[in-house]
């Protein structure tokens, strides 16, 4: 927890209502069934109502509605979960690096970086690098020629970033993801082998984005690959040159857009949903997982293509079976209806 906090002063820091002790002293965040005293729950589901008589906290974080349902102190919002959210960040035990180069870093003498940035063992920044204010670079992260990152931005341990990318401010990249990374361009020969496409372009990153562990944003072949501000990328992503995420959008793992596929603002992609090349996805979209988008989409809404619901094994045998039936039924079909 970073410093003591006062009920008072967390209900001002969510701008919600109190009804409480404003001088309870707060050690924690926790879920309905695991707080204790001292610390503070949340009721973001409605289904988990009948967990708040013996919810053990000494503050949830609930709406109107609910209120009455739990005897202790309450932070009382229209939105509990992003209230929940927002007080994460005065919990999250992150360690306090200093404003240090570690000696063992590998700096060009051309980068430009700012005076309050760490920088961590074994960290390689290569010639015409620009690193802004408040920035943290972990171990073992290296940045390419030419790259740029904003203020306050975060490189966990073992992060690439390739040569001419450009991050925005408060951009967070976990462990292990690459950006600018050639993408998958190759032209076939008469021969049948290929000619590798080399990839001029890009990558161009937006502010308040985070990028989670394993993900991968390839370089454009000629034009940048383009993230917008504020999107979500999970882990384990995809996304391939010259495609174009809109702001706001959120990835989950395994989801993927493959080339100059462009998916707009305000979108949410389930785990393993992917957008085939060259297709457009249009604002306020969800995909629910493992959806495969074959072809654009003009119409806000939820879209599903995914595999087949849970069933048991014997079902899904026989279901199987009847797939491969389907167009001969349907021949017959056809037959009786004329």
């Amino acid at each position: 927890m970073k410093g003591k906090l006062l009920l008072g002063e967390i209900a001002a820091y969510l701008n919600v209502e109190l009804r409480g002790d404003p001088l309870l002293q707060i050690l924690g965040l926790n879920t309905l069934k695991e707080a204790r005293e001292g610390e503070i729950a949340f009721l973001a589901n409605p289904k988990y109502v009948k967990d708040l008589p013996s919810c053990n906290a000494s503050v949830v974080i609930l709406s109107l509605q609910h209120a009455d349902c739990f005897s202790g102190h309450c932070l009382i919002t229209d939105h509990p979960y992003l209230a929940y959210a927002r007080l994460s960040a005065k919990f999250d035990k992150v360690a306090d690096y200093q404003n240090t180069t570690h000696p063992s870093s590998t700096i060009d003498p051309s980068a430009v970086i700012a005076t309050d940035v760490y920088i961590g063992p074994n960290v390689v920044i290569e010639a015409g690098v620009q690193i802004s204010s408040g920035c943290q670079i972990q171990a073992n992260s290296v940045i390419g020629q030419n790259s740029s990152i904003g203020e306050n931005g975060y490189l966990a341990a073992n992060v690439t970033v390739y040569h001419n990318v450009k991050i925005g401010d408060r951009v967070r990249v976990h462990s292990g993801s690459v950006l600018g990374a050639d993408g998958f361009g190759i032209a076939p020969r008469g021969d049948g082998s290929w000619q590798k496409i080399h990839q001029i372009g890009g990558v161009s990153i937006g502010h308040d984005v985070e990028i989670g562990a394993c993900s991968t944003i390839d370089r454009g072949a000629l034009q940048d690959t383009v993230i917008g501000n504020g999107v979500k990328i999970d882990n384990h992503v995809q996304i391939a040159h010259n495609a174009v995420v809109g702001d706001n959008t959120a990835m989950a793992a395994y989801s993927g857009l493959a080339g100059s596929a462009k998916i707009g603002q305000n979108c949410i992609l389930g785990g393993d949903a992917c957008i085939v090349g060259h297709v457009t996805v249009c604002d306020n979209v969800m995909l629910t997982a493992r959806t495969l988008v074959t072809k654009s989409i003009s119409k806000p809404g939820s879209y599903s293509s995914g595999s087949t619901p849970l069933m048991s094994s014997r079902e899904w045998r026989k279901n199987s079976v009847r797939i491969g039936q389907l167009d001969k039924l349907a021949r017959r079909v056809d037959k009786i209806e004329k």
